[in-house]
């Protein structure tokens, strides 16, 4: 008896440093260390607690009949419970945190005047007891209205670069925050559209939430699609699915920038944001999939093929997409759906909001 277990015991150890020798049980091994800190990480991170999570996953039946798509869903950051919702809201909850931990007393942050970005920011800042101040490009418009009337209503105080070019506000942020230096503030910068690698953070946090409304509903979806003009949210999706392991692929639809800048910036802000977490992860331009080809005359700029969509989102699911971002996105993805190229059966859509929009000018650009 005492040989045969001695025998017994000497095959389990045997066994053990055989597979503790097993090179691809070893790298298996450490992708799974790596994944789960990178979510411990995560979840140490100090939030201010803008909204409520999760947003819904809500099937589009009818519109996935009329485009083609046999299981199309939304995922509804339009409606988060926030200044008027948007996701631009999840990144914010983890940069105000870091600047009320640096005792900041100012955000100054900056890109259109009806960008969906600084109407949150605005919004973050006065519930967190902040100032804020927005820095647009170009000359103040005659009319305010949309996001720009939001942000003023919310309290930021506004500068104009005077020039058109949107470049310009990287140095109008610049400096504000020297001159509030200067007077013995203490300035938070925030880059145009929240992308920055802390900011890009946030989006993964939605990245695991879909993974869990996904496992729910018994919905297993081949591909994730967004609008992308900053690259913040794509870099998010990109990182939040690989610390997954997400069998679905990301695809965006560039509304501001050619694709290859774009997926530059997507490859540094996805890197950048692992570093965060101490993960020396690295992205390529090539993991990023943007596409082109509907940005139409420019960055907020309307298209007919944006309206179009908007107006076939709107009448057969009663949801409002917006001209700058998802109007675009959703342009897109129908012209993909319809042309066969879009290689999916089931499909997310991320909506990130943007209504304030049809709040702004005459509305001439829907008909």
């Amino acid at each position: 008896m005492q040989n045969d277990k001695s025998r017994s015991l000497a095959a389990s150890s045997q066994h053990a440093t055989a597979a503790s020798d097993d090179p691809i049980r070893k790298e298996a091994e450490t992708a799974l260390d790596r994944h789960a800190h990178f979510w411990k990480a995560l979840a140490r991170l100090p939030r201010q607690v803008l909204a409520q999570f999760p947003t819904p996953l809500l099937p589009m039946r009818r519109l996935g009949r009329l485009v083609g798509c046999p299981e199309l869903w939304f995922k509804r950051d339009d409606l988060i419970s926030f200044g008027f919702g948007g996701n631009k809201v999840r990144g914010l909850e983890l940069l105000v945190a870091d600047a009320l931990a640096q005792a900041c007393d100012v955000i100054v942050t900056g890109a259109g005047p009806q960008s969906n970005h600084v109407r949150a920011t605005a919004a973050a800042a006065a519930c967190s007891n902040l100032r804020c101040v927005a820095v647009f490009w170009g000359d103040a418009p005659e009319r305010i209205d949309g996001n720009h009337r939001l942000t003023r209503m919310l309290g930021a105080e506004t500068v104009f670069t005077g020039d058109p070019d949107r470049a310009s506000v990287d140095d109008g942020i610049e400096r504000v925050c020297s001159d509030l230096r200067d007077s013995n503030q203490r300035p938070y910068p925030i880059p145009r559209g929240g992308a920055c690698p802390l900011g890009v953070l946030g989006h993964v946090l939605a990245v695991r939430e879909l993974h869990e409304q996904c496992q729910a509903a018994n919905v297993d979806p081949e591909l994730v699609v967004l609008a992308t003009g900053s690259g913040g949210t794509h870099a998010g999706w990109l990182l939040g699915s690989r610390a997954l392991g997400s069998s679905w692929r990301v695809e965006s639809y560039t509304v501001s920038r050619e694709a290859q800048a774009v997926r530059i910036e997507i490859a540094r802000l996805a890197t950048e944001a692992a570093a965060l977490l101490g993960l020396d992860w690295t992205f390529s331009p090539e993991e990023a999939i943007v596409h082109d080809g509907f940005i139409g005359g420019g960055y907020g700029v309307p298209t007919s093929e944006g309206a179009d969509a908007i107006r076939l989102v709107g009448r057969s699911e009663g949801v409002l997409l917006d001209p700058t971002y998802t109007g675009k996105a959703m342009a897109g993805l129908i012209e993909h759906l319809r042309s066969g190229s879009a290689r999916a059966r089931s499909i997310v859509f991320l909506h990130t909001g943007g209504e304030p929009a049809f709040f702004a000018g005459g509305g001439e650009w829907l008909g």
